[in-house]
Formats: C-alpha cells, structure tokens, sequence
C-alpha cells in the first residue's frame, strides 16, 4: 500500500429521527483512498491487533445476528468504513455510552462510505469518531495506539457534556412511557413533553418545585421546628453562637451531641456522637467553615437512612455504613483509606458514582484524634480503624422500610412542601416505627441525589426515575401535542398553512414553521423560510403551543433529521422522481424515498399517515406506518385505493365534483370542490387539489369535526401574505 488513509470528507449531525434511524446521529463522508484494495483479511496481523485492543468487540453481532458476529465479518473481509462503525460504539460503550445503532454504506463513488452511529453528544462522539479512525489506522499500520487514554478522555468528556445520572434516569424513564424530552442547555436542565403539556426538570427538581420549600429546606432549623410542630420526631437542638454556647446546648439536650451547619449538604461538616468540650469546640470551628451558622443536636443512636419521596409516597429508601479500614502494622491511615476504601468502583466525585471517596478533611481527622490517631499513624496489623461515620449511604433498603416510617417521611416532605425530596433518617432498624427505638428525621433535602438508588452500592437499583416522570405526568399523559409534519418534494407549504388553519378553527394555539415563516398562533415571528431544525425546536419548546404543523423538507430531513421524536399525523404529497440530491448523495429513487419515508417512520402507533395514492412511490409507504393510514387521491380509481377500502379503511376523494369522506364503503361528502376558493384559485390544478385533499385528511385524522373541516377550507385564503388567514 502506497497511499494509506482514512479522511473525513464532511461530518453531518443528525440531531433527530433521520433516514437511518429514530436516534441522533453522526454520518460521517469518509474516503478510504487505497485501503478499498485491501479488506481485512489481506492485512497481516490486523484481527490480532485490533482484537488485542478492543477484546470487547466480541459482543457485537453484526449481520450474523450472534455473539463474535463482527469479528467473523474481519476475519472473512470487511473494509475499514464497517471496522470504524463498529469501533467508534464500542469505544463510546467503554466510556459509558453502551447500545447505539450503526451504519456503513458505500456511495456511488469508489472508496467513499456513509458511516452513521449513534450521538449521544455531538462533541464526544466526534471525538470517538476521529480517534477511532486513528486506532483503525494504527492497527493497519501495525503501530502502537494507548486505548486506555482514549477511552479516559472520551469517559471525561461525557461526564462534563452528558447529562448527569440523576437527570439521565428521569430522562429514561420518561422515555419508558412515550414521553419526548429536550434538553434545553449545555447542563441539566431538561423539557420532558412538547408545547403547552411540557414539563420541566433540574436534576430531581421540578417545575412543582416550591421555591419558599426549597428555602425551608436549606435552613435546618425551621425545617426541624415545622417537622415538630406536626408530631415529625425530629432531635432536640438549636443554633449556637460560638464553641462555649455549643456547649451549653449540649448539656441542655444531653451528651453526646452532632454539631453541624446550619446549611450544609452531603454531610460536609457533620460531626456527631461528641461528649466533651474539646470536641464539641473543635467540631463547631469545622461546621462553622462550611455553612453560614451551626446547630448542636441530640445524637441519635442508629445507621444513617435515605428516604426518597416522590409526589407524596416514598419509592426508594438506602442505608448508609461507617467508613473503616483495617491495619496492617505498615500502612499510614491515609494509605489505607486509599487502599481499602478509594479503591471501590462505587467511588468517586462524579454524580455517576454513589459514594464518595473519603477524604481527610477536618471531620475526619478529628474522627481520627478521637482514637489516639492522625493520618500518618500506622495501626496495627487487624485493628479496626473509623474514618467515617455518616455520608455513605449507598445499601438499599427499598424492601425493609416500615409502612409507617415510609408515612412519616412522606409527611415530612409535604410539612416543607417538597414534591421531591431526600428525608435523613437516622434510627437504629428502619423496618420497625422511629417511635419505639427513638429515631427521629434530621433533614430534608431538596433536589436529592439519585445515583444511590439508580445505582446502589448492594441491592437492586430502583425506578426512580420513572417514578418522577409518573409524579409528572399522571395516568395515560405523554406530554405530547399534536404534530403535524408535513413532506414531498413540492407544494408542502400550502398544504401546511391549511392545516394550521383548520386547527385554529377548532380551538388550538397553532404553531407553524414553513418556508414562508415562523408563526405562533397565527402571529408571524420571523418571516423567510423556517424549515430548519432549530425553527420547528422553537415551536415544541413555547408554553402556549397546543399544536404544531412543521414542513419536513426532504433537504433538511438529510442534513439535521427531524425536529420531533413522534407526530400525530405524517403527511407525504408528492415524491418527484428530479427532484434529487445528488450533492448530499441522494442520487436515485431508493434513496430519495428512504430520506421521505421519515415522515412515516415517525407517526405514532395512534396516529396516521395520509398518503398520496396516485404517487405509487408514496403509496408504497403506507405498509411502514405504525399507525392508520389515510389516502388522498384525486382520481378514487387509483391503484391501492380499492384493496384500501375493502378493509374499512379511511381516503379523501373526490367524485363527482365533490369532496368525499369514505370508509370502507360508506362515503359522506363534505362539500362541492367549486365552493373552495383555493381549487378555484389556481386553475384547479392537480397539485393544488392534492394539497387540499391531504389536508383535509390529516384534520380527519386529528378528529376535528366536518363541519369546522368545511369552514376552514371555505375561509382560507391561499393568497394572504401573513400565510394563515382567511378569507
């Protein structure tokens, strides 16, 4: 080989439902130069190499459908578009991103492939794109290629550009029930639903959120005076002024005590089961640095517990464990804690990871100087050695939590007025009433951590997320509006501003985004064409929207995918067979009719398609739809239409110079096509007819009435600038 590469042509994100798939993409233009001329089986030792680096490549399956399907592909001959498909996932499933679709097809020109995989974010996986494209080349070139450090820097990618784990898991749960999402920022802060039925989250914080709750809970104690005025076990204490008021309150409750901030959070600054004055001085100096006051309180004998309430009931509770580490007559303390406890995988300072490492901070060495050590003593070989007495919680005890423990901490988030929160309970067994062993709730916490109960050190991750998607949306909500999208290769516009038309007769807030503009609710926001992605986001993401129309081009459909996951009505016109695009290499009939048929590819299992049945192309998409199909056709002898309705299926025809409504064989005419002023507008021409039939179909398919149907279509004018008024 003389000439070897592997060079990105263009690198196009796809950021919704596309051609290849209902997920974002990346598809990459890649030239493989040479390298066509040599497949791998004719490259010494390429399978040993890339199978040394990526032993994991063995789970893929590839058109074998089994286990080792792919590496039976290198072994037979495949070409490095297909190994770079393959390596780009599994790279991006050793940072954390595990699943993903990929795709490698060659293009009319010799060499030049389409490589598609999943986009979990467009930066990470571009970078696991190029740096697959390096370990490919490497292992052709037989040179060395440090996996791991690719991997590390992909793996910290995602945890600064990914959302978090807390987030994620609502994310995915909402997603378990139908329910799109949008992210609204580089950060956590996501839309779940579309329009006017949105909701919106923070991590495990809500739109129902309560601002005054959220203040209530980050001050400790009128948080424990609300708790006790209701009857909540909450354990004595108060604010103190300085060490020796700290230790006043401590004689008032009775030794031991916990001194704490008054504000803090994950248990930073906590110090508890002290008893002498020495103590309780230096534990207030520590609470004091990490809150703006501290608190004394009654030490309450027990294990730490997590209680997570949602929407009023308790769905997951977790216990948490002292820190220990054991000598071994030649370890410092703080090679221990390294050794012993900072080694567990269940560590670390991501919010992926549901403990923390343990640090020697101020808690712990006065935890240390307790038992006559620092972090540089060296304890005895089999002594056992308390470095952490709190912020470990991470075991589930989902199962074991007493129904009316489980009450008292869902009374506690109500008292604050958290629709979700962390309840700390500290009790000796969580599976018998706080009253009769004396525990008592320590503090309720606003946006509470989920990564303990997605992910628990020990025990069975809990639905958390979905549980908080069903707080959201209740019973058979998905948060969707109804969508409209519309595509073809010619005469979209017209047929979606009548659409908006006839939603906003029956009552809807309409958002519309065609080439004519952008308009919410019949006002004209941005005027030019607004086709694109971000233009059809803008509709889904506003409050007042009840319905959407968006013009689904077949040109942007190939270069950013579809704005919207799932639409009530998909509505194809026309599919022309010169109308290519050739510089995008869509460059025949297949692969025009692939980037069309998204349109139906994205109708919901309830919704419908309304399909040309005179274009035996678009025809042909009605076995795809997951939903009902509606044909429109001008002429009711065109060729599907017969077999359609003998099933008792829907079309709009016309017969007899009248607009017809027929299912099966019951036919209910709507009104005379001369009483509309758009097929009288244009000459009657075919095209313009087919607009109008189609959009009669897809307000059929809404179910608005016929009657609002008729008025609309007798009231619009084709000829208003403003592109959705009427007559």
């Amino acid at each position: 080989m003389t000439h070897k590469h592997i060079e990105f042509l263009s690198i196009t994100h796809l950021r919704g439902p596309n051609m290849w798939t209902w997920n974002p993409v990346l598809e990459a233009l890649v030239d493989i130069g040479e390298l066509e001329d040599f497949p791998s089986n004719k490259i010494p030792g390429f399978y040993e190499r890339l199978t040394a680096w990526l032993p994991t490549l063995i789970e893929h399956r590839c058109s074998y459908e089994e286990r080792g399907g792919f590496l039976r592909r290198l072994k037979e001959g495949t070409w490095p578009g297909h190994i770079m498909e393959h390596v780009v996932l599994e790279l991006q499933g050793l940072a954390g991103m595990t699943g993903g679709f990929g795709r490698a097809r060659e293009i009319s020109k010799r060499g030049v492939y389409k490589v598609v995989v999943t986009c979990w974010q467009k930066d990470v996986t571009t970078r696991a794109l190029y740096g697959g494209r390096d370990l490919v080349m490497a292992a052709i070139e037989d040179r060395p290629f440090d996996v791991k450090a690719l991997v590390d820097e992909l793996r910290e990618m995602a945890d600064d550009l990914c959302l978090g784990p807390s987030t994620n898991s609502i994310v995915v749960g909402a997603a378990g029930r139908s329910i799109p999402s949008i992210r609204l920022t580089e950060g956590n802060l996501v839309q779940l639903g579309y329009g006017a039925r949105q909701r919106r989250i923070w991590t495990a914080e809500t739109d129902r959120t309560s601002a005054i709750a959220e203040g209530i809970s980050r001050d400790k104690d009128l948080t424990k005076k609300l708790l006790a005025s209701c009857g909540v076990p909450v354990p004595q204490g108060r604010i103190v002024d300085d060490a020796a008021d700290a230790w006043e309150a401590a004689q008032e409750v009775g030794v031991p005590v916990v001194v704490k901030p008054c504000d803090g959070n994950h248990g930073r600054g906590v110090c508890i089961d002290l008893s002498t004055p020495e103590e309780i001085a230096t534990a207030f100096e520590i609470a004091l640095a990490e809150g703006s006051g501290v608190m004394v309180e009654r030490f309450i004998r027990g294990s730490e517990h997590r209680v997570l309430v949602v929407g009023g009931r308790m769905v997951a509770a977790a216990r948490g464990d002292a820190a220990t580490v054991t000598g071994d007559g030649r370890s410092t303390v703080k090679e221990l804690i390294d050794t012993q406890l900072n080694t567990d995988p269940m560590r670390g300072f991501e919010e992926e990871f549901p403990l923390n490492p343990v640090r020697l901070d101020a808690t712990a060495r006065l935890e240390l100087s307790r038992q006559g050590l620092t972090g540089d003593s060296i304890p005895e070989a089999g002594r056992s050695v308390m470095v952490q007495r709190n912020g470990n919680v991470a075991l589930d005890v989902t199962d074991m939590v007493h129904p009316d423990v489980a009450e008292t901490a869902a009374l506690a988030a109500r008292i604050v007025g958290l629709d979700i929160a962390g309840i700390d309970i500290v009790t000796l067994d969580i599976r018998r009433p706080l009253g009769e062993q004396g525990g008592a709730i320590v503090e309720v916490n606003a946006g509470p951590g989920l990564a303990m109960h997605v992910k628990p050190a020990n025990g069975p991750a809990r639905p958390v997320g979905r549980a908080i998607a069903d707080h959201l949306f209740p019973a058979d909500d998905d948060g969707r509006i109804p969508i409209v999208g519309i595509s073809g290769t010619h005469g979209m516009t017209q047929a979606c501003r009548l659409v908006a038309h006839l939603l906003h007769l029956g009552g809807s807030r309409v958002g519309l985004a065609c080439s004519e503009g952008l308009y919410m609710d019949r006002r004209r926001i941005f005027g030019g064409d607004r086709t694109d992605f971000d233009s059809a986001r803008r509709l889904l993401m506003n409050r007042m929207i009840d319905a959407a129309v968006i013009e689904n081009v077949p040109r942007l459909m190939t270069t950013e995918g579809v704005s919207y996951d799932w639409g009530a009505v998909g509505v194809v016109l026309r599919m022309d067979p010169t109308m290519l695009m050739p510089d995008l290499h869509i460059d025949d009939d297949d692969l025009l009719f692939k980037v069309v048929r998204t349109q139906v590819d994205v109708v919901l299992p309830s919704g419908a398609a309304v399909l040309n049945a005179a274009d035996p192309k678009v025809a042909e998409m009605a076995e795809l739809c997951e939903g009902d199909v509606i044909f429109f056709a001008l002429d009711e002898l065109a060729q599907p239409l017969a077999a359609h309705l003998a099933d008792g299926r829907r079309a709009v025809l016309i017969r007899h110079g009248r607009i017809m409504l027929v299912t099966g064989q019951d036919a209910q005419e709507l009104c005379e096509l001369s009483q509309v002023p758009m097929a009288c507008a244009d000459s009657g021409s075919i095209e313009v007819i087919e607009n109008l039939l189609a959009s009669i179909g897809a307000a059929w398919a809404l179910g608005l009435p016929k009657e609002i149907i008729r008025t609309g279509i007798e009231t619009f004018d084709p000829l208003d600038p403003t592109g959705v008024g009427a007559l």
